[in-house]
């Protein structure tokens, strides 16, 4: 194939002539003008539009705009606010501003009490299950980053309402978690985790939770009644680590460690095979200390 000079090339054709300009007409003057090809949002050769990472004013929905700056000023009076206010502080006209909070009302996002508008039960739920996502993305991060650091499977427990709560636990195929072959719940006399729960209640907690639970054989090695566990734990400090040997699951040994936050009772646990057991107060000493490194941050993220 050979290539054409620009001297092979047809001529070009003269211009026509322009057309005289008109007056533009009403509808004319009114209509938008299209932006030149450069300002235009950039398609693919599929003909699929890509979207614009900032969005010009344009595509935004202005209801929802002032929807959300009259939930921002509501949320901004803690003893409500009436609508005249709000709509002078958000700047929208005052029809604008009933028929947007009748609408609030109406979702659940706002509540309406003598003539003052409180933010509602659904604006509610969203902040209090961001908070408590992020909570528990703390926990499970700082489960995650022990795990790896001491190299043993990690637990979250929690003493609430009268049960014990295995709230979070991190592992991996090379050092597994106990398997749960008898409820944590009903076997809390025979784990660290349970042990360690029990030891931060007080006496009538505790023999609460025996009325309910009462001690049964697990292994040949599980405390023998009721009676023992509590001798057992009135020895025990208050945030003493825990150890437990073979209790709850033959070939497995565990500690655990307690964390008190006023009234809540918590802990960090820990587990190993048996035939790790020379290792087992090393690690856990290792646990204690990132645990109570983390303790302050980790504060408001406990009660997830």
């Amino acid at each position: 194939m050979q290539l054409r000079s620009a001297v092979d090339a047809p001529p070009l054709r003269p211009a026509t002539e322009t057309p005289p300009l008109r007056p533009l007409t009403a509808a004319a003057r009114t209509r938008p003008v299209a932006a030149p090809p450069q300002q235009r949002s950039a398609e693919n050769v599929a003909g699929v539009g890509v979207v614009d990472p900032q969005p010009s004013a344009a595509t935004l929905i202005g209801s929802v705009q002032r929807a959300m700056r009259l939930l921002e000023s509501v949320a901004a009076h803690g003893h409500g606010a009436p609508a005249k206010q709000l709509a002078r502080e958000t700047g929208l006209a005052l029809p604008t501003a009933y028929h947007l909070l009748r609408t609030l009302v109406h979702e659940g996002y706002l509540r309406r009490d003598k003539g003052l508008f409180f933010l509602g039960e659904a604006a509610a739920r969203l902040s209090s299950s961001g908070a408590q996502e992020k909570r528990r993305s703390t926990i499970v991060d700082a489960l995650a980053g022990w795990r790896d650091s001491i190299g043993v499977p990690v637990y979250y427990a929690m003493y609430r309402d009268g049960e014990i709560e295995v709230l979070c636990v991190s592992d991996t195929p090379g050092n597994p978690a106990v398997e749960e072959w008898a409820d944590f719940r009903e076997t809390g006399h025979a784990h660290a985790i349970g042990q360690c729960l029990l030891a931060q209640l007080d006496e009538d907690a505790r023999r609460d939770h025996l009325d309910r639970y009462p001690v049964r054989s697990l292994t040949p090695y599980t405390v023998r009644d009721d009676h023992a566990l509590l001798r057992r734990l009135e020895r025990m400090g208050r945030m003493e680590l825990v150890v437990e040997r073979q209790e709850y699951a033959l070939g497995t040994v565990c500690a655990a460690v307690p964390i008190t936050l006023g009234t809540t009772a918590a802990t960090m646990a820990m587990s190993l095979p048996s035939h790790q057991a020379g290792r087992l107060l090393t690690a856990a000493r290792q646990l204690q200390t990132e645990v109570g490194r983390l303790l302050g941050s980790l504060a408001l993220s406990i009660s997830i």
